[in-house]
């Protein structure tokens, strides 16, 4: 077995606008990166963190990837003791599955320095534990697609049951990361326990679109499905101009344009290579007349997921 291993585990997009909790999609940058090695004391020792401006706890029951790869532990009861090195190469509080990212990698490196007992989609539970301790909640629509890669929809949480989605070869997803921070346990806090029938259905009916969309590789059904009627009225409002700079985008010929997770960072779905090149700085301006300066990435719906970088490197 591998005595050390490098893990790049990409950020994500949860919700994509009308699947809360149960669409996401995987994108090439930014991610996090962790480091692994085996050491012959058992236990779990967090050695260094870089990239949190000091906001992360390297006590391993308190840390997303700690947590995960000791769920992971604790399933194959083994005792083999690791050491993780973490590299935080996107904002906390981002929307852009920061956490989970973390916890994605820390699992994938675990598993390999074990002898890779378990397939990927086997790792999920364990992933979701460091999600839990990040929000509160064990949601899977950023882990998912950060562990499987490409489009995932969460059929079902109890049992879980994740489903990878065929997506268009010219599929684009632009991703807007505003310098502002919301916390994912606020965003959540604000939204309603109980809605309409009527927004209900309309809100079915947009998931079912976009997955048929996806598959049949129908932009305009994937367009016209981008419609969030139950959380982006209420999340919308922690976002300056939130519709003013979502229709820039549209306007630049985004397919749809919403709400990246919990924010404040947005995402649009695009046709075309150089159609998300000018959603993208179309986006990046309107923040920019709001004096909010931010990063834009662009890229094809990533279908890898995590990447090994180099396991045998010191």
């Amino acid at each position: 077995m591998r005595d050390q291993v490098r893990v790049f585990a990409p950020a994500t997009v949860a919700n994509v606008a009308c699947g809360f909790d149960v669409l996401g999609l995987a994108v090439d940058a930014p991610g996090d990166e962790v480091r692994m090695r085996r050491r012959e004391e058992p236990g779990i020792r967090i050695t260094q963190i870089r990239g949190d401006q000091g906001k992360l706890s390297r006590e391993p029951t308190k840390n997303t990837a700690g947590v995960s790869v000791l769920a992971l532990l604790k399933h194959l009861d083994s005792d083999q003791g690791m050491e993780i090195e973490l590299s935080k190469q996107m904002p906390l509080g981002s929307g852009l599955g920061s956490s989970a990212a973390s916890a994605v990698a820390g699992v994938v490196g675990a598993n390999i320095l074990l002898g890779e007992p378990l397939t990927a989609a086997e790792l999920l539970p364990f992933a979701l534990e460091g999600e839990k301790v990040a929000c509160g909640v064990a949601h899977a629509d950023n882990a998912a697609p950060a562990l499987l890669g490409g489009f995932v929809l969460i059929r079902s949480y109890n049992p879980l049951d994740a489903i990878k989605i065929n997506t268009p070869d010219r599929l684009y997803c632009v991703l807007f990361h505003p310098e502002l921070e919301i916390r994912t346990e606020d965003a959540r806090k604000i939204l309603k326990q109980r809605i309409t029938l009527k927004d209900a259905i309309q809100q079915w009916g947009n998931i079912a679109g976009l997955v048929a969309g996806l598959m049949q590789s129908d932009y305009d059904l994937i367009s016209r499905s981008m419609q969030d009627v139950i959380i982006e009225p209420i999340r919308s409002l922690l976002i300056p101009k939130f519709h003013k700079i979502k229709q820039a985008a549209l306007d630049a010929g985004a397919l749809g344009c919403g709400i990246s997770g919990s924010g404040p960072s947005m995402f649009a779905l695009c046709a075309a290579e150089n159609i998300a090149a000018d959603v993208g700085k179309a986006v990046q301006d309107q923040f920019a007349s709001l004096g909010v300066g931010g990063e834009v990435f662009c890229s094809k719906i990533n279908q890898q997921g995590p990447k090994i970088l180099d396991d045998q490197s010191s």
